[in-house]
């Protein structure tokens, strides 16, 4: 059971950020734990969910991206005709897991080992959206003032 999360003493301190706190309360509000993920930070700009997919085949399994959700949904074939099961710890029920994404984050390679798909995730940021440093042009008020002063006083009376 998950603990609940109220962000309204953050809400009244942030200006902006509504979108952050209502993907984190969704994210509180979420009940099925099946299948169990992970998100890791390569680094700044990249990213890899995995997702542990035991008793699944990769042609079980459908990633889409499309705009800012990444959807992973599994569903097994039936394998009644395998035998009968005294015990079965391993799920096998189909599964849905959506994960929201930040602006300019793009979904980029799918990797499945060892009943781990690993799902490669990178930010690219348009050059129009990147920080950039302005140059100043055109001299000082005061440095002017001084270059006059300074020519006056070289000028012959």
């Amino acid at each position: 059971m998950r603990p609940n999360f109220d962000f309204t003493p953050y809400r009244r301190s942030t200006v902006g950020f509504d979108r952050l706190f209502n993907l984190l309360e969704a994210g509180a509000r979420e009940e099925d734990g099946y299948p169990p993920f992970d998100i890791q930070r390569i680094d700044d700009d990249n990213f890899r969910v995995t997702i542990a997919v035991a008793g699944f085949k990769p042609e079980d399994i459908e990633i889409v991206a499309h705009q800012n959700l990444l959807s992973v949904t599994g569903k097994r074939a039936d394998d009644a005709d395998k035998g009968e099961y005294l015990h079965r710890g391993i799920a096998a029920r189909a599964f849905e897991r959506r994960f929201q994404l930040a602006d300019f984050i793009e979904v980029g390679n799918a990797n499945f080992e060892h009943g781990l798909l690993s799902i490669e995730l990178t930010r690219v940021v348009p050059e129009a959206m990147k920080p950039r440093r302005i140059e100043i042009f055109g001299a000082a008020s005061n440095d002017k003032r001084l270059g006059e002063v300074k020519e006056k006083a070289a000028e012959p009376a």
